[in-house]
């Protein structure tokens, strides 16, 4: 793939290898459009994206679509159970094919009526049996990777990525350590969140605890701080406080589950991140979709034992989404206003020798990855 390459200046202050040496990126990364352009190849388009859930697509026929930038996607699942993913598009004019989710025999484009089974075949195509030379398998939706994590399914646009499995290994370990039960919940609801917000920020705030004792006091209440710890891994961090600060804390009540911790995160690249919260089981996720330099729409997916939560789980669901997601949303729109700031371009990791609950050592692994993606290098 080949991907132009982005130059740092000579007046920024240095990114490091060593996290403890280095300064963050410079704050045009954050809202330059050239950046935000450059990214569409080379972050997003040969790296695995979260695409919805296997339950989902339980049923043959079921499909879910997907945007990626411009390149809509749809996955649906096989008669013989198999999970396919292709271009949402009609390969006769270019209309999309699919819309949100559902279940169907058949792809029908709405446009000419060309119709498609679940392994990309063209069946049908109105009126071309009086055409010479017309052959349907020239005709074929063009496919795309798709991959299961967890029950999580994936997409990649670029058909020679390694699989997911392989550049994060260890993940799904760690996952099914603190939810067991990983293989038995289902889709239960999504919350949106429009933020004005460069995508990058918002990763950067999830991925250090160093601002949650001053802006989340419920979430300090909830879990113990002096065991959060952080710790970068391939493609994903992992975030694990190691035991509950209390079960009637001022975020929500509960009951001690199968597996007694805090709080459960990872961040997976390039713009996904997994929570895990303490008391009956469940998990979502929430991924950061860039929709411009200075805007990121959020998506969480929550994923229960059943459909309709619990009191206990409805508690930390709302919690979740009427205070941690404003404190943190307040914060980012914040910071991209600020790096837009004459008065500002970079600032230093703070990162300790015991990359304790205050350093931001998986803040720079993040950092890292962009940059090596971009290619950026010095003039």
């Amino acid at each position: 793939m080949n991907i132009p390459v982005l130059r740092l200046n000579r007046g920024d202050a240095p990114f490091c290898k060593d996290p403890a040496k280095s300064f963050t990126l410079p704050a045009r990364f954050y809202h330059d459009k050239e950046v935000y352009e450059l990214e569409k190849e080379a972050v997003f388009a040969c790296n695995w994206w979260y695409a919805g859930h296997v339950s989902q697509l339980a049923e043959p026929g079921s499909y879910i679509t997907v945007q990626i930038h411009e390149q809509s996607i749809f996955v649906g699942r096989t008669e013989a159970g198999e999970l396919k993913a292709f271009y949402n598009v009609c390969q006769h004019r270019g209309h999309e094919l699919l819309q949100g989710a559902g279940r169907t025999n058949l792809v029908v484009c709405p446009y000419h009526a060309w119709s498609y089974d679940f392994h990309g075949n063209l069946r049908a195509a109105r009126n071309s049996e009086n055409m010479a030379g017309f052959k349907k398998c020239d005709f074929a939706l063009k496919p795309v990777r798709v991959e299961e994590l967890c029950g999580l399914v994936f997409v990649n646009l670029d058909n020679e990525a390694t699989p997911l499995k392989e550049q994060a290994a260890g993940l799904e370990a760690e996952i099914r350590k603190f939810a067991p039960n990983v293989d038995d919940v289902v889709f239960a609801q999504r919350d949106e969140y429009d933020v004005a917000a460069n995508w990058k920020v918002m990763i950067d705030n999830f991925l250090e605890c160093y601002h949650c004792h001053v802006a989340h006091r419920d979430f300090v209440d909830l879990v113990d701080m002096k065991s959060y710890r952080s710790a970068a891994n391939g493609i994903y961090s992992s975030h694990i406080s190691g035991a509950a600060r209390t079960t009637e804390s001022s975020a929500y009540t509960f009951e001690k589950g199968e597996v007694d911790f805090g709080y459960a995160g990872w961040f997976l690249w390039p713009n996904l991140t997994i929570w895990i919260y303490p008391g009956e089981p469940n998990i979502s996720v929430l991924q950061m979709v860039p929709a411009g330099p200075d805007r990121t729409i959020e998506y969480q997916d929550w994923f229960l034992p059943t459909p309709a939560p619990s009191r206990q789980v409805a508690e930390a669901m709302a919690y979740q989404k009427d205070v941690l997601q404003p404190e943190d949303i307040a914060l980012c729109e914040s910071v991209q206003r600020g790096l837009k700031s004459r008065g500002y371009n970079q600032g230093r990791f703070v990162v300790d020798d015991e990359l304790s609950e205050l350093s931001e050592h998986t803040v720079h692994h993040f950092q890292a990855l962009v940059v090596d993606a971009l290619g950026a290098e010095l003039e």
